[in-house]
């Protein structure tokens, strides 16, 4: 090949050399896409059932929204308009002790018990109680700007659920939100949170409307293990209505769970059994 075919040859194809040069040059700018905090999910997640401990007896038309216990006194809040409560029950027998009605208009949700005060939040009107953990008195009232379902605390802030996949931390003096936190499983965001409790540094969250309970580390949002709570009740507890699971408390003292539902004539005491 002479130097001048050479050369028309050359001339004819450089273009199209550099356009490739520059396209692979392109390529490798391209940014990396940021990795989702979700491929830190385990490829399993541990899953438990339950032993029963206990029975206990429970009102049958108490709506469990929220569940809490301390020295022997189970404190419950019950929702529906026009049936809510916060009350103090005796868990050896399912008497209630005392009890306090809400306002007609509200629906009662979730329920802590924080130092000597007990908190409660109602579902769509924004507004929470402060009650006195001893007499019930109304200590104050708090507003937050979305639904409340679900309330637990870490020993210093309040955690909240709103029936979403995401918790809300609230400072428990001026219930103002400091931080938030998103439920999420190998499946994606978990929602449905509903009623919550602290147990050893872990978040325990009914998933509305199912027979599971998550365990939820607070730091990242991710699902550390999975109880599910299926055919606690026999056929002759379903011989009324009864609603979904919903009602977790946390005895450390045995580290056992008492678990309940809405509507439910029963609450059981249980231990966590561990799937192979």
């Amino acid at each position: 090949m002479n130097r001048f075919i050479r050369t028309l040859l050359l001339g004819l194809f450089a273009p199209f050399v550099l356009i490739i040069i520059f396209s692979c040059s392109d390529i490798s700018k391209t940014p990396t896409p940021s990795v989702s905090v979700n491929s830190n999910i385990p490829d399993t997640i541990p899953v438990y059932t339950y032993k029963i401990v206990n029975i206990y007896p429970h009102a049958r038309n108490a709506f469990t929204q929220g569940l809490a216990y301390e020295n022997g006194i189970l404190y419950e809040g019950t929702g529906l308009f026009g049936q809510s409560t916060v009350r103090k029950v005796d868990i050896e027998t399912g008497y209630v002790k005392k009890y306090r009605w809400l306002p007609s208009n509200l629906f009662g949700e979730g329920l802590t018990v924080f130092g000597d005060k007990i908190i409660q939040l109602t579902w769509k009107s924004g507004t929470g109680f402060v009650y006195d953990k001893d007499s019930l008195d109304l200590l104050k009232e708090f507003n937050y700007p979305t639904e409340g379902w679900g309330i637990t605390h870490d020993g210093k802030n309040l955690i909240m659920s709103d029936g979403s996949s995401m918790l809300f931390i609230l400072d428990p003096d001026t219930f103002e939100r400091t931080g938030s936190i998103e439920a999420f499983d190998e499946k994606g965001p978990v929602k449905g949170l509903n009623e919550l409790e602290y147990v050893k540094g872990e978040i325990y969250a009914n998933v509305w409307p199912t027979n599971r309970i998550a365990i939820i580390n607070p730091k990242t949002g991710q699902v550390t293990g999975w109880i599910v709570i299926e055919n606690i009740l026999d056929e002759r507890d379903r011989e009324y209505p009864v609603d979904v699971l919903n009602g977790i408390a946390y005895n450390p003292e045995n580290n056992r769970l008492f678990v309940t539902g809405k509507l439910w004539p029963k609450l059981f005491e249980i231990e966590l059994v561990s799937l192979p």
